[in-house]
């Protein structure tokens, strides 16, 4: 009974282990005090890029491919960093496992993708900034309407193009002259005969296009009128058109004008044949005008020859008046010379002459007025007939440019380089978001990989598994933030 009594007394007794500290290490303490700043740092992020994707108005926020967003990169970058961190886990495993070798392995494997995902986001920014879309505006060719303001950046970016090209104009001509009469063109010549037909496109785009926009926002007196030809400036060069629908409406409306266009062309050509055949009738009468009074002129002359041949009657002297004696005077006033009959004649027809004269250079003036203003109004139908002749020799590069069934269409992008300003309702916005987004996350991805160098250095055996523990907890908080970024970013 004492033995049962002690034994019973034995498992009364409780052992208790106590910790100086909570059960993991400083190390895993410490990144977890780092991860709780940075997951509240991105939420931040992603919180506030949320509420302004979802607070604007409908339809005035990009669409991925608006932007040169494609989905499946997205994808695959998603799909890389998936695989970097199940490469890291294997990494985890094989060092608590004592295999150093393996586990090396697969931490390489995991800084490969990783590198990987940062290559594919530098090709990424590399397009964005291709096409002038930049986090800030002082580079940025983005426009967030299509409005006066942004007629006038298109105009002011091709006129100094424009001014560029125009004295070499002429030689750009004969040298595309010269490489198109070659049968085979070598890639270089191709290459410069591209080049040099876009040169050559400054001038139609800059008069037909950016001008054509201008006089019209300018001087339509019907609102809608105005509103559409910037809308269809800006659709010319960047259009976000989503469906296939909206690209054959743009089409259908760039029909509509090539068909409209001639009858117009028609109208300002008999206008200007009506106001030239005006203006030759009053040249004419003007010139009649002119011969009539260069005669008189003639005439007049000899008339005044033939007057100052005539010799005047001389002077006599003025009769004195009675002074008295003693006294003499001598007037000094000649006497006035009359006329002859003769020369009073001949000064009586030039006084006719000279107000003939003096009526048809009235009559010159009046008409040459006349013929100046009916000039005027000429030359600005010839530069209305020549605008509009320009615009219909421009429609069929816009149709083409449209590139209908394609994601990216416009000038901008069918003619490579030419690099024009856009407009991209809530553009700006969304760049500064996605580039201040995707910056920080691949700030830390890099991060990550300057971290997966430095334990290379190290064998990587079971003593250096909660290293790889702990760098592989950062990773997954990488990745994850991706997970949340790409269907924000990719797909809404």
């Amino acid at each position: 009974m004492t033995d049962h009594a002690h034994a019973d007394h034995g498992h009364g007794h409780v052992k208790l282990e106590y910790q100086p500290s909570i059960p993991i290490g400083n190390g895993k303490l410490c990144l977890w005090l780092f991860l709780s700043t940075e997951i509240m740092f991105f939420a931040g992020l992603i919180a506030t890029y949320i509420v302004l994707r979802f607070g604007v108005p409908a339809n005035t926020w990009p669409l991925p491919h608006d932007v040169h967003l494609v989905e499946s990169i997205g994808a695959f970058n998603t799909f890389v960093l998936i695989c970097s961190s199940v490469s890291i886990v294997l990494a985890l495993e094989a060092s608590r496992q004592n295999q150093p070798g393996l586990a090396k392995g697969w931490m390489i494997i995991t800084f490969v993708l990783g590198a990987v995902f940062l290559g594919v986001k530098a090709y990424e920014y590399k397009e964005k900034f291709a096409h002038g879309i930049y986090p800030r505006r002082p580079r940025s060719l983005i426009h967030e309407k299509a409005d006066i303001y942004y007629v006038q950046a298109v105009r002011t970016e091709l006129k100094a193009r424009f001014d560029k090209m125009l004295p070499h104009e002429q030689e750009y001509q004969a040298r595309v002259k010269e490489l198109e009469g070659k049968a085979d063109l070598s890639t270089g010549e191709q290459a410069e005969l591209d080049h040099l037909k876009r040169e050559l496109l400054y001038r139609p785009l800059f008069v037909s296009l950016a001008q054509w926009t201008e006089l019209k926002a300018a001087k339509e007196d019907d609102p809608i009128k105005r509103r559409q030809a910037m809308e269809m400036l800006a659709d010319a060069i960047y259009p976000l058109h989503h469906t296939l629908r909206d690209q054959e409406q743009y089409i259908a409306l760039l029909e509509e004008e090539a068909r409209q266009l001639p009858t117009s062309i028609q109208e300002v050509s008999s206008q200007q044949a009506s106001l030239q055949g005006d203006s030759d009738k009053l040249k004419a009468e003007l010139a009649m005008l002119i011969e009539k009074s260069t005669q008189l002129s003639t005439q007049r002359g000899k008339l005044q020859e033939q007057k100052d041949k005539l010799k005047p009657i001389e002077a006599k002297p003025a009769a004195t008046s009675a002074l008295p004696r003693g006294e003499s005077f001598v007037s000094l006033q000649p006497a006035e010379a009359q006329p002859s009959p003769a020369e009073q004649k001949l000064i009586d027809e030039i006084a006719a002459i000279d107000a003939q004269i003096a009526d048809l250079a009235q009559q010159q003036k009046d008409r040459g007025v006349a013929a100046g203003q009916l000039d005027e109004q000429i030359a600005a139908l010839k530069a209305r007939h020549e605008a509009l002749q320009g615009r219909l020799d421009l429609l069929p590069l816009l149709k083409e440019a449209e590139q209908v069934g394609q994601p990216h269409h416009g000038l901008n992008d069918f003619l490579h380089g030419i690099m024009l300003p856009m407009r991209i309702p809530s553009g700006n916005m969304w760049a500064s978001t996605y580039f201040l987004m995707t910056g920080f996350h691949a700030i830390h991805v890099l991060v990550g990989l300057i971290a997966f160098v430095l334990i290379l250095f190290y064998t990587l055996d079971v003593k250096k598994a909660h290293v790889i523990e702990n760098i592989g907890l950062y990773w997954h908080f990488v990745d994850l933030v991706w997970i949340f970024l790409f269907p924000l970013l990719y797909l809404f």
